[in-house]
């Protein structure tokens, strides 16, 4: 980056900090820090929400996404607008009524402490997990643009990140995602022109978007029922409606976004308005990436997107043997601009058989493209044995790095750092409340003053935010970092809707049976997952009906038994 792309960077965020910590001033009581006084309006509920499911791995991953496997991730949004009138209707008036600081409060009153405690337990271990990866995101922009040791990077975005939560909490959180995502929206669209923009001038915007749903990038909607495929209607529609009631309704990360709000209708409207904006703001995100497909259709991609394993690369011996295959790539890329201006000089001229037949051509330009990306990863294989091969986190920022205009590359790195620290910072702060209220003031049942309450409350800020640091070492080598925190959460998501579902409309099965449902629902869950019977996206219903079902059973058995 240049000096003016660094300026407007840290400018960005130092702005974004200060004023965070300047709303967030003068907080004294839990009610403030976790609450946030319950003061928050309906639009900054929603920016709250957004910013805290829309990560740096949103930003950063999903182009990569869509230019590897096209659009058809946006099916995993499907499901959301119905779960969030879901939740509008049972979720928030409850968590309302009860006056809780968390959601697992409310399980203690309905069945008993070790329900809650577990339900708790689950919650701890998944957010803590993939609040880990989410910090690796911003660490892999550093390392690349800075040629960091990814390790040290970790730490030191980490603990910039522990800084501004420990200090501010729910409250600075809050207010500051409304400005990250005046910024956000705007870098994501300037990104967007600057893609058709810099395509040639006889090339137009529609003009891309046939070349990229030739190549199979705008695959937006795939009917095919098949349960072992990650992104498909089916699969949106019911387990993405699973994924979305747990996450928006039983993860505290999201809870304690809309119980700040003034009332039970601001947090109804700011969930609504949630479901609406949503899907379409993931398929322009998408859309940015599928349009990148094209650009790189008339611009050499190279063999490898994450710069700082090239540069390793070609200090090494085996340097020679990567410059020849770079020359091999160059060519193709050559070849594919040539076959890309006749298809659109076909599509233009309505010839579909010339279509086709150019289209047969660049299939297989294609599967050339991914044969020397093949070769290209095992060279970086036998450079570092330890690097990621998998570069879909990095083609997005390649391409902000390498062809967008001074000042413009650091406002991009700046929406990513803004994303992250806006989603991280309420993932900690999410951890650190039921840590607080469910698990240190529960069975700590001595007095505790205010002071003293959000004194233990940064403490454990800080604690959560040392072990995220430590599962984002670990992180590494998980490819797509957006399937990869989707994947996580579904292991637990669909245990812990279970036990919430059964808490709101099984009135009659109590807190054993629900207790040991929900251990066999997470080990049944788990096997699943491992044995590789079904995409990811179906383990929130098996977890969800199976709480369910072992719940009514295990009821019939405790009746008998007292």
């Amino acid at each position: 980056m240049k000096l003016f792309d660094w300026i407007v960077l840290i400018a960005t965020l130092l702005i974004i900090i200060v004023y965070g910590v300047w709303k967030s001033r003068g907080q004294k009581s839990m009610d403030g820090y976790f609450l946030a006084n319950q003061s928050m309006p309906w639009y900054i509920v929603l920016l709250s929400i957004m910013g805290t499911q829309a990560s740096a791995i949103t930003f950063l991953s999903a182009p990569g996404q869509a230019y590897t496997d096209g659009m058809r991730f946006v099916q995993y949004y499907f499901g959301l607008p119905l779960a969030m009138v879901v939740l509008s209707v049972t979720f928030v008036p409850i968590y309302r009524k009860f006056k809780v600081f968390t959601a697992y409060e409310f399980l203690e009153q309905r069945f008993d402490l070790k329900t809650r405690t577990l339900t708790s337990l689950l919650f701890l271990i998944s957010r803590g997990l993939s609040t880990g990866i989410s910090i690796l995101a911003p660490s892999i922009i550093l390392s690349s643009l800075l040629g960091w040791n990814v390790y040290l990077t970790n730490i030191f975005m980490g603990g910039l990140l522990i800084i501004y939560t420990v200090v501010g909490g729910t409250k600075a959180v809050a207010y500051t995602q409304k400005q990250q995502f005046i910024i956000i929206f705007l870098g994501m669209f300037l990104a967007g022109y600057m893609i058709v923009n810099m395509l040639p001038t006889d090339i137009s915007f529609i003009d891309a978007l046939h070349v990229a749903g030739k190549s199979g990038k705008l695959n937006v909607i795939t009917t095919e029922f098949n349960l072992k495929d990650r992104y498909n209607i089916w699969s949106g529609l019911i387990g993405g409606f699973f994924l979305a009631l747990s996450y928006f309704g039983t993860d505290q990360s999201q809870v304690g976004r809309y119980i700040t709000a003034k009332s039970v209708s601001e947090s109804r409207i700011g969930l609504l308005m949630n479901g609406i904006v949503k899907v379409p703001m993931q398929f322009l995100i998408l859309l940015v990436g599928a349009l990148l497909f094209t650009f790189y259709q008339f611009h050499p991609s190279p063999l490898f997107f994450n710069e700082a394993q090239v540069n390793k690369v070609k200090t090494s011996e085996l340097k020679n043997e990567w410059n020849e295959l770079s020359k091999k790539n160059i060519a193709l890329s050559n070849e594919k601009k040539e076959q890309v201006n006749l298809m659109v000089n076909a599509l233009n001229a309505k010839n579909d058989n010339k279509v086709a037949e150019i289209n047969k051509k660049l299939l297989l330009s294609d599967e050339k493209g991914k044969e020397f990306h093949k070769q290209a990863t095992a060279i970086i294989k036998k450079v570092d044995a330890t690097a990621d091969t998998n570069d879909t986190n990095y083609i997005f920022l390649y391409f902000v790095i390498n062809y967008l205009p001074q000042g413009l590359v650091g406002l991009l790195i700046a929406v990513i750092f803004l994303s992250a620290w806006g989603s991280i910072a309420a993932a900690l702060n999410s951890l650190a409340s039921t840590t607080v209220v469910d698990i240190y003031q529960r069975f700590n049942n001595k007095e505790h003053s205010d002071k003293n309450l959000v004194y233990v409350s940064k403490v454990s800020t800080f604690i959560w935010g040392v072990f995220c640091i430590g599962v984002a070492q670990f992180a590494t080598d998980m490819g797509s970092l957006i399937e990869a925190v989707n994947i996580l959460g579904s292991l637990f998501y669909g245990t812990i809707l279970g036990i919430f579902l059964v808490a709101f409309y099984f009135k009659n099965i109590k807190g054993s049976p629900v207790f040991w449902s929900a251990i066999i629902a997470e080990l049944l869950v788990i096997t699943i997952y491992r044995m590789d019977i079904v995409s990811f996206l179906w383990l929130n219903v098996v977890g969800c009906v199976a709480v369910v079902f072992f719940g009514l059973i295990l009821n019939l058995t405790f009746m008998k038994k007292y």
